[in-house]
């Protein structure tokens, strides 16, 4: 008989550690649906690299930042599920969908707090609140803070609000669907080397330094240090554990 494939869903799949995520956890025989907001042609180039190396994967546009939109979306995802994989659930929800903002608190607007809140906040809470009955019982839910809601940087006021309010959000997510076996967990990846936040990180050698000489392992972070953490918590023995921060920093601000 033969074996059935696990189904993540990932958000913001298109680039970045959404799109390293898909491709580890490919190689840990899990399939993915990617979502993307504009970057559809990024989106279906890993589509086809998950493809080429013999996985499975699919794509759907979202604006994470519109919940009016959550609705139809649960119903093309149920209707993906049944057409590709002949199933009416999915087994794991990586909301990682999202975009950083650099300024002074006194600079900071309304409009930059609302922006960052639906995506961050809002969203995360309500398109959960949509695809809890896609997720199958025993599922995970993987939810994506910060270092920064750890420790402090000038600049990352309202960002490292936002990802206050997700790991309080994962706590009573795993107090309340404990009872249908789905453990939730977030991740707090450190500084990494992606196109997040204009790729200040990877791009700007003096930051990539700084970064750098604060973190115990002595470097910024890669791609692949997030995505196969990731995969490692979702593909490994890890179901019983349930409303805990992992930081992924390399030892940042110790």
């Amino acid at each position: 008989m033969a074996t059935i494939r696990k189904i993540a869903l990932i958000t913001g799949g298109s680039r970045g550690l959404g799109r390293n995520t898909a491709l580890h956890l490919a190689q840990n025989d899990i399939d993915t649906i990617l979502t993307y907001r504009t970057g559809k042609t990024e989106a279906a180039a890993v589509v086809r690299e998950i493809g080429s190396a013999g996985g499975k994967a699919a794509l759907v546009q979202l604006d994470t930042s519109v919940t009016m939109g959550f609705e139809a979306f649960g119903v093309q995802l149920q209707e993906l599920l049944r057409t590709n994989w002949q199933r009416e659930s999915f087994d794991y929800l990586i909301n990682n969908a999202g975009f950083g903002l650099n300024k002074p608190f006194e600079e900071t607007s309304e409009e930059d707090f609302d922006r960052l809140m639906n995506v961050h906040v809002k969203g995360v809470f309500f398109l959960t609140q949509r695809l809890l009955p896609l997720v199958s019982d025993g599922g995970r839910i993987l939810n994506v803070s910060s270092g920064l809601a750890r420790f402090s940087l000038p600049g990352y006021s309202a960002y490292a609000t936002m990802k206050g309010a997700i790991e309080v959000l994962t706590r009573y997510l795993a107090k309340e669907l404990g009872p249908r076996g789905i453990s939730v967990n977030t991740i707090a990846p450190g500084a990494v080397e992606t196109d997040f936040g204009g790729g200040a990180v990877r791009d700007i050698p003096e930051i990539n330094r700084a970064i750098a000489s604060m973190t115990a392992m002595g470097r910024a972070g890669k791609p692949d240090d997030i995505g196969g953490a990731i995969a490692a918590l979702l593909a490994g023995q890890t179901a019983w554990m349930t409303g805990q921060r992992i930081e992924i920093s390399g030892g940042m601000n110790l």
